[in-house]
């Protein structure tokens, strides 16, 4: 797709002024009364909090590079449950970080594949052709035809093989995943039941187990139980048919990746010291108190991880993607201009591992 061009024309004797649209790829079809040039884009904008509804496609002014940023043309990116999260305003406490009546950002997506398109002056990290994916919560700026990047940030290079659809859905829930099970100090050998284990951070954290040496139970629903055989799971627990919580093995690690269930309800599946982590901070955060709580005593505890923003988590599970250790899941796909029906279909909580907006 070709960049717009906004051409802003010279006012006339009666002080009055236009703005007239061409399609081209360079300025050079600008009119010769033209002042100023800005290339647009497309973009999915929300100014307000609410329902999907508030999303709207809209052209934008196309972002420059800073001295140290890249400018990535955006092929591929994702809506996921943080998204989700920005958008609504929900829970509330988001609120103190993205702006309390209204969104500071109000272009979101934290997943990303493209093409770098041009750097600042004082990034030797990359250059323009490289092929790139990463995670930029915080920022944001992915649901857009381009964004602006730091190179410092969470970026690496696609696997030569490996399509912008495949690469955009590697970073958000494998990102969560690898954090919570390298919190936990998972390794060879270690018991790991993880809950919800089709969603973006469930489907990452069983394939990113397996990949540390543990044995793997699962927990999914009856029509699911294929697809997580095939994620590598030793042993699957069908939810609908078998109360998980009710289970005679002992882990080191209960990971509840959908945030639907509980310390107090996984406690007895814990090792003498085995850890509970969730994705969710729980009714009243509770989640975050009790990890305040539990390590003050010997025994089960609860711990809950806040990502950090770490390059090197990023380029270690595009490793694993190399290596073929790990596969996102990719449960639909729909294009920019219908991003409003991605929303609204992650938020009926059936997705089965990633929703990816192509660009």
């Amino acid at each position: 797709m070709s960049d717009r061009i906004r051409v802003w024309v010279l006012p006339d004797k009666a002080g009055s002024h236009t703005w007239v649209f061409f399609d081209g790829p360079t300025a050079s079809t600008a009119p010769p009364t033209t002042r100023t040039l800005l290339l647009l884009m497309k973009a999915a904008v929300s100014t307000s909090y609410g329902p999907p509804q508030v999303v709207r496609l809209q052209e934008v002014d196309k972002p420059t590079a800073g001295d140290d940023e890249l400018l990535i043309k955006v092929r591929a990116t994702t809506v996921n449950r943080t998204d989700c999260g920005y958008r609504g305003g929900t829970p509330l406490l988001i609120r103190l970080f993205s702006g309390l009546r209204r969104p500071k950002a109000t272009m979101l997506g934290t997943e990303f594949a493209g093409e770098v398109e041009a750097v600042g002056a004082e990034v030797t990290s990359h250059r323009p052709g490289d092929r790139v994916c990463g995670y930029c919560e915080g920022t944001f700026g992915a649901h857009a035809e381009y964004m602006t990047i730091r190179a410092n940030r969470l970026i690496a290079r696609i696997p030569g093989d490996s399509s912008f659809e495949e690469a955009a859905p590697s970073t958000e829930g494998s990102h969560y995943a690898l954090g919570m099970l390298r919190r936990a100090g998972i390794q060879e050998g270690d018991e790991v039941l993880i809950y919800g284990a089709t969603g973006a951070i469930g489907s990452a954290a069983v394939q990113i187990a397996k990949s540390l040496g543990a044995h793997v139970t699962a927990v999914c629903g009856t029509a699911h139980v294929a697809l997580v055989e095939g994620l590598g799971a030793d042993r699957v627990v069908d939810y609908q048919t078998t109360d998980f919580t009710k289970d005679e093995q002992k882990y080191n690690l209960v990971l509840d990746a959908v945030g639907k269930s509980s310390f107090r309800r996984c406690r007895r599946l814990l090792k003498p010291r085995g850890i509970y982590t969730s994705s969710d901070v729980g009714l009243f955060w509770h989640g975050p108190m009790l990890a305040l709580i539990t390590p003050l005593f010997r025994g089960r505890k609860l711990i809950f991880v806040v990502p950090r923003d770490d390059p090197e988590a990023i380029r270690y599970l595009v490793g694993l993607i190399e290596s073929g250790e790990f596969k996102p899941v990719i449960d639909r796909r729909y294009p920019l201009d219908q991003i409003v029906e991605a929303y609204q279909y992650v938020e009926t909580g059936q997705k089965v591992g990633n929703v990816v907006i192509t660009v």
